[in-house]
């Protein structure tokens, strides 16, 4: 008795990608629909004289059959022209098949002559724009944020766009929001490790990351994306108040950092201007009395009020 051995995922994968009718597009056989449309014309308006002069002359026996089956057969192949004629416009395609088959895409525009008894379904391949609702997730640091962007696509092969998706517009859609998502929480959304990117610091760099993700999704649709951009980037409601706080007080930080800098600069720059000629000589603790006056008054918040000391530093 013999066995087989269960096929790992990744076989299984490979099985169904095998299994999976891959179209691609390619162009259809079509020619000016003028010449059809005038035979069809031609045919149309003979066809109806026939049946006028069968009936005005009062045709019978033989003749009146004759004239009977060769309008109706002009009629008919009237009609058949009729339903062979496609308008193509500029910005569209037609995506043709045959008994069910697809025998390829008409992108030439104007008026078209196809094969007889064909389907062909109307493509756009204009650019579209599809804007992602404003999701919520949660970035690198496990912050909620709530992002949203516009993603800039169009139809690139016809033929993998309607047989290989049920509705590529949604397909689009579900792809785009997924990537959002998965991008937004691969960064942080601020105050990041050195050398890594940050959701808000970074806006340009996400957008190409998010093009190139969606575009990968949506390529087995025969789509392609032209450009992304990132619409609305923010804290979610629940932390937003917090983190505006947590964002004002690293600001002052930041200031307070370049007043003390600029202030101790500018109290080193005046005890030597004072004591270069040597006219002013000030001991240890005399100097460090006016370095500290010199700090209060160019760090403190509010206008420093002089007083005039008459007395001594020493007892």
């Amino acid at each position: 008795m013999s066995t087989t051995a269960p096929a790992s995922p990744s076989d299984a994968k490979a099985m169904r990608a095998e299994s999976r009718v891959t179209i691609s597009e390619h162009e259809a056989w079509s020619m000016s629909g003028w010449p059809a449309l005038f035979g069809m014309l031609i045919f149309t308006v003979v066809g109806v004289v026939l049946y006028v002069v069968a009936g005005v002359q009062g045709a019978q026996g033989a003749l009146l059959a004759v004239l009977i089956i060769a309008g109706s057969l002009l009629i008919v192949i009237a009609t058949i022209l009729l339903a062979a004629i496609v308008i193509v416009s500029p910005g569209d395609t037609r995506v043709v098949q045959f008994f069910g088959r697809y025998t390829g895409t008409i992108r030439t525009n104007g008026i078209r002559m196809i094969v007889p008894f064909s389907n062909a379904k109307k493509v756009s391949i204009k650019v579209r724009n599809m804007e992602t609702q404003e999701l919520k997730v949660n970035d690198a640091d496990g912050n909620p944020i709530t992002i949203g962007a516009v993603i800039v696509w169009q139809v690139a092969d016809t033929a993998k766009a309607v047989f290989s998706v049920e509705e590529y517009d949604k397909f689009v859609t579900m792809q785009s929001e997924s990537a959002l998502r998965h991008i937004a929480s691969s960064h942080p959304y601020d105050n990041a490790d050195p050398g890594e990117e940050t959701l808000r610091g970074s806006t340009e760099m996400v957008a190409d990351e998010l093009a190139e993700e969606v575009d990968r999704r949506i390529q087995v649709a025969g789509l392609e994306v032209l450009e992304t951009r990132i619409t609305s980037l923010a804290y979610a409601p629940e932390i937003a108040h917090a983190m505006l706080q947590r964002q004002q007080a690293e600001a002052i930080i930041v200031a307070r950092e370049k007043i003390v800098e600029g202030a101790v600069s500018m109290a080193r720059a005046a005890l030597s201007d004072l004591e270069s000629d040597s006219t002013i000589v000030l001991d240890d603790e005399r100097r460090a009395a006016m370095v500290s006056n010199l700090l209060v008054v160019l760090c403190g918040s509010s206008q420093a009020s002089p007083v005039i000391n008459t007395g001594t530093l020493y007892s």
